[in-house]
């Protein structure tokens, strides 16, 4: 078993749940993040709350007992006032009397200095029979105080007598800020927070759900109907929707995608009944000649019949070696490590050692400078031979080769002077199997397939071949990159 065995049985097959896995993945991390910062600012002012209300009974506290009035014992907030020289606390409320605090004061007893108000913590004793699970509880913890200080000198012999303290004592009035309750705010955000969370993942998963399978309706329409194009009938299309959004570039790229195939199949079918038709003409040629030397041998002149056939083979191994080079180059087979190879040099060869025996024709090769490309050397000669043997037999008199290095990139032409190539065709003569009307009247054994083959070996080494308007003849025109001179030279 392999490790991505483990993850391809629970991650989904389908797009949607894959994208409403996915939204709920994010959602579930941002609401985790917002959920934190509420938590942490819940409870922040929560906290911010308790302590101003504890504040606020701290000052209510020590202003009743300026005034002589003894505290009550029903409050919201955790209170004792304690006095020195005294065991009982003054007054209490507000739960510290679950400590019973009638007989002792729970909270430590006030030095005979006076302390401004300060905030402290006081550890509270535990109280045996108090519920633990009370969440108010502040028995048995740590807990954050306010406290204030009061001198009974600074009151009058009545407000002293009334709190039952010495006339030198000094009172602290203590204030429990009480945890429990920014505890249970945040608490109840939090569960909040939480079913608020769960029911939005569901939902924005749902959504993520259904929108996808919405917007792959059309997805579906179109691998319907592409699983529906067969090669009997490569002309089906899918239809574009009119929304313009990338579903709709999804159905013209295909659209031109069954379109170029089916141009690529048309071509195809039109290649192979054009090679059949090349190959029937000299197999019936070569046929007819043996069937009549056969049929009359004494009357047969077989020296010529004999050299008709070798014509007649000849040809069909030309053609038979270009269609095997044009499979090649339509498979796009990878070339071989390119070497270097000076352009200038391999025309001048050329030009010395084409044969022009048949007519009396004038071949040459104005260039002197070296025009280095990178390629395969057989390739080459065999783009420039067919360059040749194009323009010898169109050319009248004269065949004009010129080698030049131009912004990068070394330029090839074959000038003939022959009857020139019409502008509309300009680009035809580059197709298989084409041949104009001159080139069929005077028809050397081309095979008609020259000119596609050099376009194509010229595509195959990132150059490009043209037929540029001239007055006089056709010119051809290769472009190549230059290769790079080495450094140092």
């Amino acid at each position: 078993m392999t490790a991505t065995e483990p993850r391809r049985r629970w991650w989904p097959r389908s797009v949607r749940a894959r994208a409403a896995l996915a939204a709920a993945t994010t959602a579930a991390v941002i609401l985790a993040g917002i959920g934190w910062w509420l938590h942490q600012d819940v409870y922040r002012k929560s906290t911010q709350i308790a302590e101003d209300e504890a504040k606020a009974q701290l000052w209510a506290l020590c202003d009743q007992l300026r005034q002589r009035v003894i505290p009550d014992t029903r409050s919201t907030v955790p209170y004792e006032v304690v006095a020195t020289g005294r065991r009982a606390a003054v007054a209490y409320g507000g739960g510290m009397d679950d400590f019973d605090p009638g007989t002792r004061h729970v909270m430590p007893a006030p030095p005979k200095t006076l302390r401004a108000e300060i905030i402290t913590t006081v550890r509270l004793p535990a109280n045996p029979d108090y519920d633990p699970h009370d969440k108010s509880s502040v028995a048995g913890g740590t807990n954050q105080v306010f406290t204030a200080d009061i001198r009974a000198e600074d009151l009058s012999s009545d407000q002293v007598a009334a709190l039952g303290v010495a006339a030198d004592a000094t009172l602290r009035v203590y204030v429990v800020v009480l945890p429990h309750t920014a505890k249970s705010i945040t608490e109840t955000i939090d569960l909040l927070l939480l079913r608020a969370g769960l029911v939005s993942l569901v939902l924005i998963a749902a959504a993520a759900y259904f929108t996808v399978r919405i917007a792959l309706r059309p997805v579906e329409a179109i691998r319907v109907l592409t699983a529906s194009v067969t090669a009997n009938d490569p002309r089906e299309r899918v239809t574009v929707p009119a929304t313009g959004h990338e579903i709709a570039a999804l159905a013209t790229t295909i659209n031109t995608t069954l379109e170029r195939l089916d141009n690529a199949a048309a071509q195809q079918r039109r290649f192979v009944a054009d090679a059949a038709h090349e190959l029937r003409s000299p197999l019936t040629t070569l046929l007819a000649s043996l069937e009549v030397a056969l049929a009359y041998p004494e009357h047969t002149d077989w020296p010529a019949a004999a050299t008709t056939a070798a014509r007649q083979t000849r040809r069909l191994q030309a053609l038979a070696e270009d269609l095997l080079l044009l499979a090649r180059l339509d498979t796009r087979a990878p070339a071989p490590g390119p070497e270097p190879v000076d352009l200038t040099a391999l025309a001048s060869r050329m030009a010395k050692q084409y044969p022009l025996t048949e007519r009396p024709l004038t071949l040459t090769c104005d260039s002197t400078a070296p025009a280095p490309v990178l390629g395969n050397p057989d390739e080459y000669e065999r783009l420039l031979r067919n360059l040749l043997d194009n323009a010898a037999r169109h050319a009248a008199h004269r065949i004009q080769i010129t080698v030049r290095n131009q912004d990068a990139q070394v330029v090839l032409t074959v000038h003939d002077d022959g009857p020139g190539v019409p502008t509309e065709d300009a680009e035809r003569v580059f197709e298989r199997f084409v041949r104009l009307d001159d080139a069929r009247s005077r028809d050397q054994g081309g095979t008609g397939l020259g000119l596609a083959i050099a376009r194509d070996l010229a595509h195959r080494h990132r150059g490009t071949l043209t037929l540029t308007p001239r007055t006089l003849g056709a010119c051809f025109q290769l472009r190549l990159p230059q290769a790079p001179t080495p450094a140092g030279k």
